[in-house]
């Protein structure tokens, strides 16, 4: 690179407060309370992986989206239990002109029990179904972490930006300084080619490097700040129980570490060329992403409501069982209790207008789950085209700017100023060819930036799921 990396000048007083770097896991087994948080300081300028693991450690979707996956599946256990019995105690018979217990044969204290059972396999099927409900959510975890990554891969490539232009134009400011020096020098002397306009734009060259220096410093606590919106671990005991030894960064005051991170390109084959991939090749690549990996349980959770819906046509089932305690008559004698059992069910007749229509309403919502994925699939697929095309172009351009722009540039501004003090060029020039030598390292650093920008979208297509679904769809025909 021919912009070489200089200190950081644009911020002072740093200080990072971790509790490890990145060789500890963030996963720490030692257990602390969160009011027992430790910090430790360290000088460590912050990289791209460790500010990604900060990010998804104090997501507070994730632990949301665990949180549902629990309720879900609590319920599951819920759905699969009969009803509660119903349990009935009365009097029966008593006469009303006397209210003695023992007056009428009839007379009795009752007390009865009674159970309802769903329609067929309802209590299964709805059990299974929230199973498979509840499967997805560790899929959309999986899918948050990558999302995760991308954006807050972007915000620090793009802090990371800023920071080195800065450090680019810090770089070349004493060539400008020097630049003003000779044109002053020379003028004063009267020996050289200078003019009083040469001196005055000088002066304009440094005030203009000052108002870029004051851009991009705008633009990089822009960045910052946004970045720290996932870096900081604002209100985390407020929405997560974990009680391992927390990883705490001071997202006000934070740099950047100087590195550009060379991130791992997967599937590599894939960029030889400009050409689309092959459809079946790419659809089975992006077969275990966890997006689809999701919509896939949502497929079959609409596939048991739709058995669910057929139960229906199945009549519900109620036994009852009773006993009746009948007291001796007057003159004594013994009177038997009595003991009565019963069975009820319904007598699904009139199907038309609702069981019809509520397997018909399944069969829509499971058709209609199912275009979700090909419109998912769909778009991932273009989108990886389109991140494919940019990244093709991307490496033709960087290897222009290294091989061949840069060099040249750099030639350019060195013949200039040799011949300006030689008293043969212009010092406009001398001027123009250090502002282009200038924007050509920008340009070369916002090119390796967003060279990396897109690796961590093309990797994102990439990502592999690494949950499975803990049940598989049902095996109960046709549910008839």
């Amino acid at each position: 690179m021919l912009y070489t990396r200089v200190p950081f000048l644009c911020l002072v007083g740093v200080t990072i407060a971790v509790v490890s770097t990145i060789g500890i896991s963030f996963a720490s087994d030692i257990k602390k309370t969160a009011s027992d948080t430790i910090q430790k300081e360290f000088t460590e300028a912050l990289d791209l992986e460790t500010a990604v693991k900060f990010a998804q450690f104090n997501d507070p979707w994730l632990v949301g989206n665990e949180h549902s996956e629990d309720a879900i599946l609590s319920s599951s256990v819920a759905a699969g239990s009969l009803s509660d019995p119903t349990i009935s105690i009365s009097m029966a018979n008593l006469p009303t002109d006397s209210l003695n217990f023992d007056q009428e044969a009839m007379t009795q204290a009752k007390i009865g029990i009674s159970q309802i059972f769903p329609a067929g396999d309802s209590l299964a099927i709805r059990k299974r179904q929230l199973q498979l409900q509840g499967s997805q959510f560790p899929h959309q975890r999986d899918n948050r972490k990558a999302e995760v990554r991308v954006i807050v891969g972007q915000l620090w490539l793009n802090t990371y930006k800023q920071q080195e232009s800065i450090a680019i134009i810090r770089k070349n400011w004493a060539l400008f300084e020097q630049l003003t020096d000779i044109a002053e020098s020379s003028y004063s002397t009267a020996l050289g080619n200078s003019r009083q306009q040469d001196l005055v734009r000088a002066q304009l060259e440094l005030t203009r490097l000052e108002d870029r220096l004051t851009v991009l410093h705008q633009k990089q606590e822009m960045y910052q700040q946004q970045l720290s919106e996932w870096l900081n671990d604002y209100f985390h005991d407020e929405y997560s129980e974990d009680n391992r030894q927390r990883i705490q960064l001071n997202t006000i005051h934070f740099s950047l570490s100087r590195k550009l991170p060379d991130i791992n390109l997967l599937n590599q084959e894939f960029y030889k060329s400009v050409e689309p991939v092959d459809t079946e090749i790419l659809f089975k690549k992006l077969s275990t992403h966890p997006a689809l990996k999701a919509v896939d349980q949502k497929i079959k959770t609409s596939n048991a409501g739709i058995k669910l819906a057929k139960q229906k046509y199945k009549p519900k089932w109620g036994v009852n069982a009773g006993y009746g305690f009948r007291a001796d008559d007057p003159m004594g004698n013994d009177r038997a209790d009595l003991f009565s059992i019963g069975m009820t069910f319904s007598v699904p007749l009139f199907t038309a207008n609702r069981q019809d229509m509520e397997v018909q309403s399944a069969k829509s919502t499971a058709s209609a789950v199912k275009t979700e994925k090909w419109q998912l699939l769909r778009k991932l697929m273009a989108s990886f085209e389109a991140s494919k095309a940019q990244f093709f172009r991307l490496n033709q351009r960087q290897t222009l700017y290294q091989t061949q722009l840069l060099p040249q540039m750099h030639e350019q501004a060195e013949a200039s100023l040799t011949a300006y003090t030689n008293d043969d060029g212009d010092f406009a020039e001398v001027v123009r060819a250090r502002i282009a030598e200038i924007d050509a390292e920008i340009s070369a650093l916002s090119i390796d930036v967003e060279r990396q920008k897109s690796i961590i979208q093309l990797n994102y297509f990439f990502t592999i799921s690494t949950s499975e679904a803990s049940t598989s769809d049902l095996q109960l025909g046709d549910g008839k």
